[in-house]
């Protein structure tokens, strides 16, 4: 893998959810931790791909026990995913680690949310010693303020279409279409996304439908179309047969 998180160079399912229970902060003090999502249509959509696509029902019987879990945060989710683009896993890690660090929390203990005010108090200067670079800072404190500002409507998010929400996100600095459309798998876990510019879609369909011949995307959107109205469970599934064990994000 390239990239931690939902940088720009994610591909094979990257940043994909475990299941590990994750603490959440009110009021500055730690809760007992809260158990991951997992979407509530998944054994349908399992029978569905099934029923519709030989491939699919491979793939499903060889991992069928794995599942897609969402954490939780939108905040955290996106700002991580920032910090991830194009630098490897390891180095992220570090990074984030750092940040932690850098707004008084213990990297070693159980995760919790990273706060606006964590990124909107503190100058660009101080938050590179983090190991950030200057674009990152810029893109970080923007999509700080857009969460402060109330300009990304976190709480109707569960109302709006898919393409509504991918408008409020690519209005944030370092945030393009893949971005938030993996935001709306692994946060949102919503059904039906087809990320065509995902590398590990496309490497995958190559592989499984096309004994690895070069796919175009609209050959891709043709494979997907049987998939529908679960193409977010076919895409995991296709990741999942390039890469078996889900990165913990």
């Amino acid at each position: 893998h390239r990239a931690q998180g939902f940088g720009p160079r994610h591909h094979l399912g990257q940043g994909l959810m475990s299941a590990k229970p994750v603490p959440s902060m009110e009021g500055g003090d730690l809760a007992p931790p809260v158990q991951p999502v997992t979407p509530p249509y998944w054994d349908e959509a399992c029978k569905h791909l099934s029923k519709r696509d030989r491939v699919m029902r491979k793939l499903i019987a060889d991992h069928g026990l794995a599942r897609l879990y969402s954490r939780g945060d939108a905040f955290t989710t996106l700002a991580r995913s920032i910090v991830g683009q194009q630098i490897s896993v390891k180095a992220a890690q570090s990074v984030w680690g750092k940040l932690l660090v850098l707004v008084g929390q213990d990297p070693e203990e159980a995760r919790r949310p990273l706060g606006v005010e964590d990124l909107l108090s503190r100058t660009p200067e101080v938050l590179r010693t983090a190991g950030l670079s200057a674009r990152k800072v810029d893109y970080l404190q923007d999509l700080a303020r857009h969460f402060a500002d109330g300009k990304v409507h976190v709480d109707q998010w569960s109302d709006m279409p898919d393409e509504g929400i991918i408008e409020e996100l690519i209005d944030i600095r370092g945030i393009g279409r893949w971005t938030a459309e993996m935001f709306l798998i692994f946060h949102l876990m919503r059904a039906n996304v087809l990320p065509l510019d995902d590398l590990g879609l496309i490497k995958g369909i190559s592989v499984n439908y096309f004994s690895g011949e070069p796919v175009s995307r609209a050959e891709a959107r043709d494979i997907a179309e049987a998939w529908a109205p679960y193409r977010t469970v076919g895409t995991w599934y296709l990741w999942r047969s390039l890469d078996p064990v889900p990165v913990d994000y």
